[in-house]
């Protein structure tokens, strides 16, 4: 009963709902573009990712300074992310992170992570 529980609370919050959607387009998204996604500062979008992982609905992978963010693959099988995914068909929020996330997609990850955070995160190379 306590992991129904936090599955429903962690999908209860419109922006990990919002996370888990744009996770159902692609295999994995950096941290970075989900935070952009959402227009939330990063360690509020890391709080939800978070509480998704703890859930087990997410899982993070870490590449150098990047860290990956996918569905986990028990619960991308799951008749409830089905039903998650036909749910949202008609809502236009999502519609409308579709095309964000794309556009997000298309971005040099380097230059969006040092828009949101500044040189600390990623150095400007020495010319």
């Amino acid at each position: 009963m306590e992991t129904v529980a936090a599955t429903l609370k962690a999908l209860a919050d419109p922006n990990r709902l919002r996370l888990v959607w744009a996770l159902m387009q692609r295999r994995e998204v950096c941290a970075c573009q989900l935070t952009e996604l959402l227009g939330v500062a990063g360690a509020t979008a890391s709080r939800h990712l978070a509480v998704l992982v703890a859930a087990g609905l997410v899982e993070g992978r870490r590449d150098g300074r990047w860290i990956h963010y996918g569905l986990t693959g028990t619960f991308r099988r799951s008749g409830l992310a089905r039903w998650l995914d036909r749910q949202s068909d008609d809502d236009p929020r999502r519609s409308d992170d579709r095309r964000a996330l794309a556009a997000i997609l298309a971005e040099d990850p380097t230059l969006l992570c040092r828009r949101q955070r500044g040189d600390t995160c990623c150095p400007r190379e020495a010319s």
